[in-house]
């Protein structure tokens, strides 16, 4: 994979305005674990190997389980590993993500919304807009995972 332009470069405004959200979800009372879980939820329906390369990395620093994170990306079929807010959030982050096939129905609204109150629903889908965003900035831009990076600084 081959890196196109730097985006945080080429158009800082936007990357600011994108940061700008960013520091307001993590001042909104979502619990930080449950934000960067939804966020590699998210990243790993799309496919950005940049996002899910940095959380991975910022779950397991901020003390996640290996034995939870290898099964966010099956996390219907992980029991008690993940809290009922928690496969709340998630379920709602896969009904969001993928609008155009779920159109996003009312059984996902209530299911998410008897789990986190307007404003907490309002900020999960704020986090799920943004990371929809910022991988499709790293998918099209070919941003490189920092193990990719790693792994040639190793081989130079």
């Amino acid at each position: 994979m081959s890196h196109r332009i730097d985006y945080t470069q080429a158009s800082p405004e936007g990357y600011k305005a994108f940061g700008g959200v960013y520091l307001a979800l993590r001042k909104s009372g979502l619990p930080k674990e449950l934000v960067d879980l939804v966020y590699l939820r998210i990243s790993q329906i799309n496919g950005c190997a940049y996002c899910i390369d940095m959380h991975s990395r910022d779950l397991l620093k901020g003390g996640l389980a290996v034995d939870k994170l290898v099964l966010v990306a099956v996390w219907q079929d992980g029991g008690a590993v993940f809290s009922r807010r928690e496969r709340a959030a998630l379920a709602w982050a896969e009904s969001v993500t993928r609008v155009s096939d779920t159109g996003v129905p009312d059984a996902d609204y209530d299911a998410a919304a008897a789990e986190f109150s307007a404003k907490e629903l309002a900020d999960l889908t704020y986090a799920i807009g943004l990371m929809n965003a910022f991988n499709r900035l790293g998918i099209s831009f070919r941003v490189t995972p920092a193990a990719a990076v790693a792994v040639a600084a190793v081989r130079a």
